[in-house]
């Protein structure tokens, strides 16, 4: 049995791999290993052990290393957006898989993290999660929710597009999308002004956090039902 044609640009037809989803997988679960691993051997060449994140070093002599944080961040974010490109036919689709790397990759980091250092302990051990633009502090298990939910909305919206050849949003669907996304984010920074100061969170945002849930949530399966609906026949002669 062969995978059914896409109809790309051009009249051309592409064959999408039934075993896409697995490499896409495979692909963010080496590219944390890579991560962490790095992550380990520098904490070791640092003389600091994995996991101890606050309170951050604020000195000159770190300045630099900071900056060099700043572009791993940033090159990380191109990689899995450069995957979502390559594997995606269309913008919502390469948006779908840039979810599924995402999500795969992170919480992969954390699981490699803790296979070879058992960091972090804990589901509510507290992590300095990104530095762009502001630095992103919470516990571990905020990003892993919002790692899985992005990896299911992925597979789902790269499902629904492979099986019927297209996939769409309306402005308004992505608008909402966006925003609980927006609403993580700031649920995530409302601690950037303490960790800046040196200080070391203790408090989440959890109202914040699970406002920018549901919305997500809600926007996500707005935009799979819209696209699972059945198709008006068309009718010719």
């Amino acid at each position: 049995m062969t995978d059914a044609p896409i109809t790309a640009r051009g009249g051309r037809t592409k064959l999408q791999p039934r075993g896409l989803p697995i490499l896409v997988v495979v692909f963010a679960i080496a590219m944390a290993y890579l991560e962490s691993a790095v992550v380990v051997y520098l904490r070791a060449a640092l003389g600091a052990a994995t996991g101890e994140v606050f309170p951050i070093d604020l000195s000159s002599n770190s300045e630099l290393l900071g900056w060099i944080e700043i572009g791993r961040e940033a090159a990380t974010i191109v990689m899995i957006g450069a995957v979502g490109w390559i594997v995606g036919r269309s913008p919502l689709e390469r948006l779908a898989w840039s979810a599924v790397v995402f999500g795969a990759w992170d919480i992969g980091y954390y699981a490699w993290l803790w296979v070879f250092s058992g960091w972090p302990s804990g589901l509510d051990t507290w992590d300095l999660l990104f530095l762009i633009p502001l630095p992103w502090a919470g516990p571990v298990w905020a990003p892993v929710v919002v790692s899985l939910l992005l990896v299911g909305f992925g597979l789902a919206l790269a499902g629904l597009t492979h099986e019927r050849g297209e996939s769409h949003a309306s402005p308004g669907q992505l608008a909402v999308l966006i925003g609980g996304g927006v609403v993580v984010i700031a649920s995530f920074l409302t601690n950037a002004g303490v960790i800046l100061d040196g200080g070391t969170p203790v408090d989440f945002a959890w109202p914040i956090y699970w406002a920018g849930i549901g919305i997500g949530v809600v926007a996500a399966a707005w935009i799979l039902r819209s696209n699972a609906e059945p198709r008006p026949v068309s009718r010719s002669g």
